[in-house]
């Protein structure tokens, strides 16, 4: 990346990259919903692409985060979008999104402060891989990589795939992003990919636990759970839905993602009346997940945001959040360093 693309994305005034191929054009204000003209009238992407009307840019000139995240912090996850005109999004996908580079990710992470990225297959690219694995691999070890992956694919090309740094698969169970997949398919998949020792990392809504939670129980690798299984904030924290998504950790012995409160808050973003911390209402409930399974805890951004329309996050508003949901040194580093660096990198030092 060039020195004026970097000086764009850490401290410029103008946009990320802005007048670029790569970057959207427009984005909403972080925090407001409020777009810009260029978002109304459609943000372009590179190739042939039309970005899905309604869903928001990510923001191109994140706050620099107050918290000064511990020295090795992973973002433990995070995407790559494109940039269509170089890795075309899959025909069956159900949205289009703006181009994310990967450039543009590693400028992120450098000004959140991070060291390392795990980078998931976004939706939007089916089961081609190609370009997390690129962004992957140009990372030269300061990333893994969450695949998509089909039934019939080849033990050869699982070994690619973790050669290139790729770490486990992912589950998808929201219907609004993706068709369903057969459970036997499911299985297949899982029994191919344990010998590996690679996980599963399953994305489900609070809700849907109840019917899935049986077939997890029978998955044969290790479970990472996304966005801790989205609970509906509007309840107890002490309720019988989120108690059993606990409860379900626990038996489960799963890793959690403390991550997405942008997607899970009721109230909202901060600034609706001039207060500073964000998401108040998703607190407890990350709070209280940090807090129960300390060890099993990772963090992560959710870099580009895809398929919000009310609000767009500023990256470093979510760094902020950190210290009101991991609230001493000790958690903070378990969050964002032990804990991820043990699952993606073991045997390493930090």
């Amino acid at each position: 990346m060039s020195d004026l693309s970097r000086r764009a994305f850490l401290g410029s005034t103008s946009a990320l990259l802005a007048g670029t191929t790569v970057a959207c054009s427009g984005n909403s204000a972080a925090g407001t919903g409020t777009p810009t003209s260029a978002t109304e009238v459609g943000a372009p992407v590179t190739g042939p692409f039309t970005k899905t009307p309604g869903w928001l840019d990510w923001y191109q000139n994140p706050s620099a985060p107050r918290f000064a995240v511990p020295t090795g912090a992973v973002d433990a996850h995070c995407h790559v979008f494109g940039p269509g005109a170089q890795f075309p999004f899959a025909p069956e996908r159900k949205y289009t999104p703006c181009d994310a580079s990967r450039d543009q990710l590693f400028a992120l992470r450098d000004h959140l402060g991070m060291s390392r990225n795990v980078i998931v297959q976004a939706t939007c690219h089916g089961a081609d891989n190609s370009a997390m694995v690129d962004a992957v691999r140009a990372a030269g070890g300061r990333a893994r990589g969450i695949a998509t992956v089909r039934t019939d694919i080849t033990d050869t090309e699982l070994r690619r795939l973790d050669e290139a740094g790729v770490r486990g698969v992912r589950f998808n169970f929201l219907p609004r992003l993706v068709e369903g997949t057969p459970k036997d398919d499911l299985t297949t998949i899982a029994r191919k990919i344990a010998p590996l020792g690679w996980h599963i990392v399953i994305y489900f809504e609070g809700p849907d636990l109840e019917g899935l939670e049986g077939f997890f129980d029978t998955l044969p690798t290790p479970l990472v759970v996304d966005h801790m299984g989205r609970p509906d904030v509007t309840r107890p924290v002490d309720g019988p839905e989120f108690g059993r998504f606990l409860r379900f950790v626990e038996r489960n012995e799963a890793w959690v993602k403390v991550s997405c409160p942008e997607r899970l808050t009721v109230t909202g973003p901060p600034a609706l009346n001039g207060e500073q911390n964000a998401y108040t209402d998703v607190v407890p409930f990350s709070r209280r997940v940090v807090e129960e399974f300390p060890d099993s805890v990772l963090w992560g951004s959710d870099w580009p945001h895809p398929n919000l329309t009310d609000h767009m996050p500023d990256d470093g508003l979510l760094v902020d959040h950190i210290p009101h949901v991991a609230t001493t040194p000790e958690l903070q580093h378990k969050l964002l360093v032990a804990n991820p660096m043990r699952l993606y990198w073991p045997g390493e030092d930090y």
